[in-house]
């Protein structure tokens, strides 16, 4: 059975609380996370996005505790990607000519993905599909994050149905942010944000202000991963506000890989110097082969700037700082200034090459990248801090 939301809409969504992985292994989901499924009834009955194929059977087996099929006068398809319409194929073979709503690049995505000819109904920002006593409004949100995204308001319960935007990689039974813990929903909302939605943070300027300026009530967010946010959810859309805008907090994040220790006691010295030069900082290390990458990568989303070290290996750079940079050249963070540091044995080539794939990623480098034969004796130890110190002050330029 479902969970009642409120008087007209019930959560059919699926908790995955063993989900350690998702987007293959792109995206780690320490917290587990869940696929978010809406059935408003009111007049007529409108299923609001399914959950992803795995548990499909599951999916339409308890939906069918809760309504008869039959009784589905349409579902509403927000976002098309697998992990929202892998249930669709088992519940349109039992009600094959219910209409989907989505836009027409949700069409096409659904034709690509499953080869099904179904009922679609193509629709655009400002259109509507009455109910008996509220309306749903469909507003347009293409690339957050794919270009078939629409938002889905609800008017009378004033709810907003945002799909993947405003969710987190989350598990909980209680389903709202008020009955959650606020410090893990906080984190796995940024990670989120960071790690899928940065890219795209022109986009969520514009899609967030446009519908600011519709004026809607909004009294619960629901998106399809994650809590719902019922408590002051205009919070989410705020902090979303400044997520979008070239987000930094006053943090210095360390990354390293190192080999026989060399390049972690560079990245320790230079933490030193920095500390030494503005103890206001807050300055974190992480060694990128052990850590996890999309944590990594939230914490470069929060930092105003990084040091990124590695040692000389093969004449170039280590693996994990390779595939770490690839994903950060991707996710196109902005106004973050950086460093390239290492040590080496013979060649020496990383700290320049790092720094040169640094400005790729878009990110200003204020620092001849700095490098350490063999292991750092007291003198390159002390090379080291002033390295960290000079970065303080190259970042008030």
């Amino acid at each position: 059975m479902g969970k009642k939301i409120t008087d007209k809409v019930t959560w059919m969504g699926k908790t995955d609380w063993e989900l350690t992985r998702f987007h293959g292994d792109e995206y780690s989901t320490h917290k587990g996370s869940s696929y978010n499924s809406y059935l408003v009834r009111d007049g007529k009955n409108i299923l609001i996005d399914t959950v992803w194929g795995p548990y499909d059977k599951e999916f339409v087996s308890r939906l069918k505790e809760e309504i008869d099929l039959k009784d589905i006068d349409a579902i509403v398809m927000n976002h098309n990607e697998n992990d929202h319409s892998g249930s669709l194929p088992a519940l349109m073979a039992e009600i094959p000519d219910v209409p989907i709503y989505c836009t027409k690049k949700g069409e096409q995505i659904l034709r690509g993905l499953y080869h099904q000819d179904w009922n679609f109904i193509n629709v655009k920002t400002g259109d509507t599909l009455p109910l008996e006593n509220s309306t749903l409004t469909f507003v347009e949100a293409p690339m957050l994050h794919w270009p078939d995204t629409m938002f889905t308001y609800m008017s009378g319960d004033n709810i907003l149905f945002s799909n993947d935007g405003f969710g987190q990689h989350y598990a909980t039974e209680s389903l709202f942010n008020d009955t959650a813990d606020p410090a893990e929903v906080e984190y796995e909302a940024k990670k989120y944000y960071a790690n899928i939605l940065n890219l795209y943070s022109t986009q969520v300027t514009h899609k967030i202000n446009e519908i600011l300026g519709m004026n809607l009530p909004l009294e619960m967010i629901c998106p399809s991963h994650g809590v719902i946010w019922r408590k002051n959810p205009e919070e989410i859309v705020r902090q979303y506000l400044k997520w979008a805008d070239d987000y930094q907090e006053n943090q210095i994040t360390i990354l390293y890989d190192t080999m026989w220790n060399s390049t972690r006691q560079m990245a320790e010295a230079i933490a030193e110097g920095i500390e030494e030069a503005d103890s206001s900082v807050r300055v974190k290390l992480m060694n990128v082969a052990k850590e996890d990458k999309n944590d990594v990568l939230t914490e470069i989303f929060s930092s105003k700037a990084i040091l990124l070290g590695s040692p000389t290996i093969n004449y170039g750079y280590s693996h994990a700082v390779a595939g770490l940079l690839e994903m950060m050249k991707g996710l196109r963070f902005k106004k973050k200034k950086a460093a390239a540091f290492g040590s080496y044995g013979w060649s020496g080539n990383a700290p320049k090459q790092l720094d040169e794939k640094l400005n790729e990623a878009g990110f200003k480098t204020v620092a001849e990248p700095l490098g350490i034969l063999w292991n750092p004796d007291h003198d390159g130890r002390e090379k080291c801090k002033e390295y960290g110190r000079q970065f303080v002050k190259a970042l008030e330029d």
